[in-house]
């Protein structure tokens, strides 16, 4: 493309000599073609009319602060107070000295969880309650016809190696006492439940017998005291493999309809002592009376992982074996529960006397062996 001359730029109105030195340089310095130097210019040009608009626009400025808002009156002169190192708490006195050690006034948490945290504490804010949490009078540890979770492999001197289960527990269904400790006082009506079975594992376990135990409790506590009134139901039942390999066992209908009266004492937030009775006022094969004792020691405060050692004693004296029965020994370690008093325990068993399985009932045994148990 041909290269064409542009004509001289006038002097435009409103332009200042700066502008037009600034728009030969602009010239001078593009290619020589005629379309560069054709779109420099019209841009040049075009400069000059938007300068009016800009000129003409008038900023409006805010009216000053003072005639929109009164002027903020100054607070009042305040008393200079003592002068704070910035080290120091605004509380208190860098030149006071306190002694070492705590003051004679402080506050003894053990000996405020001793006197109202254990089973021993008299408590006094009683209320109704559906369903609540906790069992006021607990199982006894070392009785193995108590309704909980457990399960103990033992050797039996004449009988080899047996499996005893209990398969149930205990639940509150109404209290009038205590709601927030996890050792609940008043007055509470208990259902319990369980299936007590016995398998024979050198026999591909087979069922040797059950005991089904159903019974309604109504439990006091307060202070180290409780007390317990209740009805339980007692049968027992002989496995059919059991039947099937002994065809000359003669089976027992074992029944008993129980009314029962208990009373345990806390020595110490550890230690229980008990006794309890039992008449039967429907029987079958067993006869009327019972005896339950005992003693245990068991931690009655949360463990934590680490647990705590128990020991339990119990012995049951029954009618219809002339006042015989059973003795049994239980040790080993336990954990009770951060927020209930759920125990759950590890450890030794020892049975010497007669049978605990009722379809056995006048059969000696004697059990050496470990197990372990959960009561609610």
């Amino acid at each position: 493309m041909p290269a064409v001359e542009l004509p001289v730029v006038p002097r435009l109105r409103n332009i200042g000599a700066e502008r037009d030195v600034l728009v030969s340089w602009v010239l001078s310095k593009l290619p020589t073609g005629a379309g560069w130097r054709l779109a420099a210019l019209c841009v040049l040009l075009a400069a000059p009319l938007a300068a009016p608009l800009a000129t003409h626009a008038q900023i409006e400025r805010l009216p000053p602060l003072s005639t929109i808002e009164p002027a903020i009156e100054p607070l009042p002169e305040t008393r200079a107070g003592p002068t704070v190192e910035p080290w120091a708490e605004p509380w208190t006195d860098p030149s006071a000295t306190f002694p070492a050690g705590p003051s004679s006034d402080y506050f003894d948490l053990d000996a405020f969880v001793a006197a109202n945290a254990g089973p021993r504490a008299p408590c006094e804010d009683w209320c109704w309650q559906v369903l609540p949490a906790g069992i006021i009078y607990q199982s006894y540890l070392a009785d193995t016809k108590d309704s909980r979770l457990g399960t103990q492999v033992f050797d039996e001197s004449d009988q080899g190696t047996l499996w005893d289960a209990t398969l149930g527990g205990r639940a509150g269904i109404l209290r009038f006492g205590t709601a927030l400790s996890p050792w609940p006082q008043g007055w509470q009506l208990d259902v319990e439940g369980s299936g007590q079975v016995r398998l024979d594992p050198d026999e591909e376990r087979d069922l040797e017998s059950a005991d089904f135990r159903f019974g309604v409790p109504l439990t006091y506590g307060y202070g180290p005291h409780r007390l317990k009134l209740g009805y339980y139901h007692l049968s027992s039942h002989t496995g059919d493999e059991f039947l099937v390999k002994h065809p000359g066992f003669e089976r027992v209908n074992y029944v008993r309809d129980v009314l029962l009266l208990g009373y345990a004492y806390y020595w110490t937030d550890n230690l229980r002592v008990y006794a309890e009775t039992g008449w039967a006022f429907y029987t079958d094969v067993s006869e009327e009376w019972e005896f339950r004792f005992g003693a245990e020691y068991a931690p009655a405060r949360p463990t934590g992982l680490h647990g705590a050692p128990f020991a339990a004693i119990h012995t049951h004296l029954r009618e219809e074996v002339n006042y015989s029965g059973n003795f049994v020994v239980q040790a080993g370690w336990a954990w009770r529960g951060d927020r209930t008093s759920h125990l759950f325990r590890v450890g030794f068993h020892y049975h010497n006397g007669l049978s605990n399985q009722m379809t056995f009932f006048d059969r000696f045994e004697q059990q050496i062996g470990a197990g372990m148990w959960y009561d609610f």
